[in-house]
């Protein structure tokens, strides 16, 4: 018989010390740091030849796909803020040692004119575009509705929706049938925090986005889903303002009574952009711990 993985202590998720940055997060400053699937992620050619593009893609979740779509055979961009250009390299680095190419893009994705260079500076370096991961997001912490100021406001909707909109309105004239759009939305969709109200919002937002786009695109042979995960650790976690309570008890509350590591997403990006899944759009796939999506 062979031996299962107890999904409880698959991966370390508990106990995280006190720490605080400010956004958007760094690795490097991140305690314990987050395992991307260096050592485990084993690739099998689901994404042999293809072309993608993944915004937020140097670090966290965005790490650990990028990775995983590399060791799977595919070319990988990834788009980043300037400040965060050592994530992005470390990120590179795994791409190119997996054999593929990999292209850094740095930039703020909330400026309409960058987001949408995305798309043709992706196609230009790479010969082609054919998954656009859409994994970029923002979030802090709200201390009560009545304290969230409008800059902030901004910033959340257009670092979660516009850019979102942006780039992917950019892609649809150069994606052809058998591409794949995937978003990045969140157990915050469905089971919203008081104090994540605006984050949310816009999480919600990208269900409805990919729902309305998955018919749109259908007829064009092109697939758009979500992934939802719940408490992952990345380095956005401490630089969401939370206090040392919060992150000893970070993903505590859910079924399986830890938090997930990004290297346990990675596999639902990569069964959603391979052809085992091409009966399968207008989805959202939850990678939660059990929480109810």
């Amino acid at each position: 018989m062979s031996e299962t993985t107890d999904p409880r202590t698959a991966c370390p998720g508990d106990g995280f010390p006190a720490q605080e940055q400010s956004q958007p997060g760094l690795t490097g400053q991140t305690l314990p740091t987050p395992d991307h699937g260096e050592s485990t992620y084993r690739g099998s050619g689901r994404l042999t030849g293809r072309r993608a593009l993944i915004t937020g893609g140097d670090s966290g979740i965005g790490r650990a796909v990028a990775l995983a779509f590399a060791r799977e055979g595919a070319d990988v961009a990834i788009a980043h803020l300037p400040e965060e250009q050592k994530d992005a390299d470390d990120t590179l680095a795994l791409v190119r040692d997996a054999g593929r190419a990999g292209l850094s893009l740095a930039g703020d994705i909330r400026d309409e004119e960058f987001a949408t260079s995305l798309v043709g500076q992706t196609v230009q370096q790479l010969g082609g575009l054919d998954i656009l991961v859409l994994n970029a997001a923002y979030q802090k912490d709200r201390d009560g509705l009545e304290n969230l100021e409008t800059a902030e406001l901004d910033r959340v909707f257009r670092t979660n929706l516009y850019a979102m909109v942006f780039t992917a309105r950019a892609a649809i004239p150069v994606l052809r049938s058998g591409s794949s759009i995937i978003v990045t939305s969140s157990v915050q969709a469905s089971a919203p925090s008081p104090g994540l109200i605006d984050y949310a919002m816009t999480k919600a937002a990208q269900v409805a986005f990919v729902v309305a786009l998955a018919e749109e695109l259908g007829p064009c042979g092109i697939r758009v889903n979500a992934v939802a995960p719940g408490p992952i650790w990345t380095p956005l976690i401490p630089a969401t303002g939370w206090d040392e309570e919060r992150l000893a008890t970070f993903g505590s509350d859910t079924p399986l009574g830890r938090a997930g590591q990004p290297a346990e997403l990675a596999g639902a990006y990569v069964y959603l952009a391979s052809d085992a899944a091409t009966y399968v759009s207008g989805a959202v796939l939850p990678v939660t711990g059990g929480k109810g999506f």
